[in-house]
């Protein structure tokens, strides 16, 4: 058979060649599915069940106190739902939420922004060592930030109290005071958190071309307008990613309070994951609490939806 023979039958919709990469195609597919085989199984173990049975969980009145069996659980509805709507504590906790999230996002997403664009141009020397020290209390043990949180907010030998004594002042219990209690957490949280936002702000910074920036100074832009005119829309995309990481987690803040004040005084630190963990494990109600995920859950994904679509046209 000729070359050009040869080469025509496998152009040809029946020829070897394209079966041959149908068949190269299905090995590759199946490797594909074979290596990812592990992941799967972990997560239709360690997270698809356990999701599920936790919507199912949350339509019965399952609890350790008063059925031994998942399955032994009876079916109520919406009862556990309409009933979290009428509970005050759930209320207070969803209202505690929604105030660390409103004052903690803008604060923790304006100052990463502020000590990005100086360390990224106003600061030449010891740039690594201020990043790394911002860096540092993401990957800081809660236990360790909790620790030297404290001795800071502490009434009476505290470093706040140390300093207002120096001056004839009297500090007050940042953390017994129900006015006081919830933002000494969101200082903590954004002091905790401010490095992550820092990070991405700087990644996104270094993205952006300089002859932008030099085009716009040669033009007279002063250093603000630079940033609100070239900076900030150019970060976008940055700030959107930003913004949706920083709500998700503080909506989801557990650690904080329940590391600092267990939710006190009197509920004012209260946040709906710490009273959904203490309704599951101090009080075995284990489908009120499913229900409690569930509604926080909605409320994660209708919030993230939002953001998504207010900014979804700037960072095309």
């Amino acid at each position: 058979m000729s070359t050009t023979t040869r080469k025509a039958d496998e152009a040809a919709p029946g020829g070897r060649r394209p079966g041959r990469r149908r068949g190269s195609l299905g090995v590759q597919n199946a490797a594909g599915w074979l290596f990812s085989t592990p992941f799967l199984v972990l997560f239709a173990v360690f997270m698809a069940f356990p999701i599920v049975a936790t919507l199912l969980m949350s339509f019965t009145d399952f609890g350790l106190g008063n059925v031994t069996r998942p399955l032994d659980a009876r079916f109520i509805g919406f009862e556990n739902y309409t009933r979290l709507f009428g509970d005050e504590r759930f209320l207070k906790s969803l209202f505690n939420t929604a105030y660390f999230v409103v004052v903690g996002v803008p604060l923790t997403i304006g100052l990463g922004l502020l000590v990005a664009v100086l360390l990224n141009n106003g600061i030449d020397r010891a740039r690594t060592f201020f990043r790394v020290g911002f860096y540092a209390p993401v990957v800081t043990s809660i236990v360790a930030v909790a620790v030297v949180w404290r001795f800071v907010l502490d009434p009476s030998d505290g470093l706040i109290a140390g300093l207002a004594s120096e001056v004839g002042l009297t500090a007050p219990d940042f953390l017994g005071s129900e006015a006081l209690a919830m933002p000494s957490l969101i200082a903590m949280a954004v002091w905790r958190n401010l490095g992550t936002v820092m990070v991405l702000f700087i990644a996104g910074l270094q993205a952006i071309p300089t002859e932008v920036r030099e085009a716009a100074r040669l033009d007279g832009v002063g250093p603000w307008q630079e940033l609100r005119r070239i900076t900030i829309p150019l970060l976008r995309p940055t700030l959107l990613y930003a913004s949706v990481i920083t709500t998700i987690g503080y909506l989801n803040v557990f650690e904080e309070p329940f590391v600092m004040t267990q939710g006190g005084p009197s509920d004012s630190t209260l946040t709906v994951s710490l009273n959904m963990y203490r309704e599951g494990f101090n009080f075995f109600h284990m489908g009120y609490a499913s229900a409690m995920a569930y509604v926080l859950f909605v409320v994660i994904m209708g919030i993230t939806v939002l953001q998504l679509r207010l900014l979804k046209d700037n960072t095309r």
